[in-house]
């Protein structure tokens, strides 16, 4: 597996965490770790199993999806022929998303309020059903990444386990990382969170550049075949 694809899929999860719906999930995922603030070990390990529900969230949906493509053997001769030229179109579109350019409204929310009161009342293990149930949650910046960016990916490189992997960890390491902060120093909770929703819109805007970038270089060289690496 090429680093750079590793590398991809987990920041792709990590931008997904920080986008301003998911990042709303996550904050109700916060609030329902640190609902007993004094217990380090509850904390803990409520976060970790919050970041496995997730994790198996996306692994179980990118299994389903992609080894569907592959077992397919017209699809997957298909994919294996077209899909740098579907990419091209598929990053512009991905990244304008990112940047709010494109209307879309829709929004996914299995995790309604009353199921986060119910979860409130029980145990740990209900971090791992809230992983799942946001993880499921979609919103159009969290769809494109994962069923423009991920999804496309994981299929071009036939890794239906370790890619959504990466990107499972990655869309709840914020809250791994606020179930320390909460277990180890409560007080610096609002800080972190705040300089977080600051940093966010900039990252969003150079990946969203990024993408977009991408997008119409493989436009270019693979349906226009205009070949810039020889520039």
């Amino acid at each position: 597996m090429e680093w750079l694809a590793i590398g991809t899929a987990l920041w792709l999860g990590i931008l997904t965490s920080i986008s301003p719906c998911p990042l709303a999930s996550n904050i109700a995922a916060i609030s329902f770790i640190s609902r007993r603030v004094g217990q380090t070990r509850h904390v803990l390990l409520s976060g970790l199993l919050y970041t496995i529900g997730r994790t198996i969230a996306y692994q179980v949906l990118s299994i389903v999806i992609v080894a569907g493509l592959l077992a397919t053997g017209d699809i997957a001769r298909f994919l294996q022929r077209y899909l740098n030229q579907i990419l091209g179109p598929v990053l512009i579109l991905v990244g304008m998303v990112l940047l709010g350019l494109l209307g879309f409204r829709f929004s996914l929310n299995l995790a309604g309020q009353g199921l986060q009161q119910r979860a409130s009342k029980g145990g740990a293990l209900w971090s791992l059903l809230l992983g799942i149930l946001f993880a499921l949650s979609f919103c159009p910046v969290s769809a494109g990444l994962f069923f423009g960016g991920l999804i496309p990916l994981a299929a071009a490189k036939q890794s239906h386990v370790l890619l959504p992997l990466l990107f499972g960890a990655g869309t709840a390491l914020p809250v791994i990382a606020f179930a320390f902060v909460i277990a180890f120093g409560s007080q610096y909770v609002g800080a972190a969170f705040n300089r977080l929703t600051q940093v966010e819109r900039w990252v969003r805007v150079v990946t969203a550049t990024v993408f977009i970038v991408a997008g119409i270089y493989y436009c270019l060289a693979h349906i226009y075949g205009i070949p810039l690496m020889s520039w």
